[in-house]
């Protein structure tokens, strides 16, 4: 790894190779992003979801792993995506119009430790459910959190994207808060994790809401499934 272990994390390639975006795809995301993301959506259940129309990204995680600080690095916006008081309670499939070329989808986060039982089996009920059924759906963002090891939640999560048929892409956040060292050993037993999964895109990509880093690249990725 390039750098010791002082050196700030902004910027850095070091493992990050295997992402290779030409300048055009990286201009394509920055434009695609630049336009306008309003919410138009929510549903709490399967009868409620807007019909299938322009292409969908969802974005899965833990309960506090950071998404809803993602989703508003991705757009550019400061509130687009709000994280809830009450981790656990909220079931809604939030939906965003994005220039009306591609919507992205905030799921609901998992992994709450003070939920009831019935909450998560109905999450993944509804979830698995979405999952399997939603024809316009491209890709799923699995959210982990770059300081912590994975968790069981997050393993059963990655079972049932592979029982759904769903490609999913993990992406790390925080890791302005880790060490380069401690990072690169993170994004190995990651890249491990990834490898045991059917439905797993290959590329992890390291993040942070903070700096700024990986945005492009993610905004890229995206881009890549918005329509023309």
């Amino acid at each position: 790894m390039v750098g010791g272990e002082g050196e700030n994390n902004r910027g850095s390639k070091s493992f990050e190779s295997s992402l290779e975006l030409s300048p055009e795809q990286i201009e394509a995301g920055r434009l695609l992003f630049a336009g306008p993301c309003d919410f138009f959506h929510g549903a709490q259940q399967l009868e409620q979801l807007p019909d299938p129309g322009e292409p969908e990204v969802a974005f899965a995680g833990r309960s506090n792993v950071g998404k809803s600080s993602l989703i508003n690095a991705v757009t550019g916006r400061r509130s687009l995506a709000r994280a809830s008081s009450e981790p656990g309670r909220t079931k809604q499939l939030n939906f965003f119009n994005l220039a009306n070329k591609l919507v992205l989808v905030d799921m609901p986060g998992y992994g709450f430790a003070k939920a009831a039982r019935a909450v998560k089996e109905d999450w993944q009920e509804m979830m698995f459910s979405y999952l399997r059924g939603r024809p316009n759906l491209r890709r799923v963002i699995l959210l982990l959190d770059s300081r912590i090891e994975t968790k069981a939640s997050d393993r059963e999560v990655m079972e049932l994207f592979d029982l759904a048929a769903i490609n999913f892409q993990v992406v790390l956040t925080k890791c302005d808060s880790v060490k380069p060292r401690a990072e690169k050993a993170r994004y190995q037993n990651v890249m491990e994790e990834v490898g045991r999964h059917p439905a797993a895109h290959p590329v992890v990509i390291p993040t942070s809401s903070e700096t700024g880093r990986g945005i492009p690249e993610l905004r890229a990725e995206l881009a890549g499934f918005a329509q023309p």
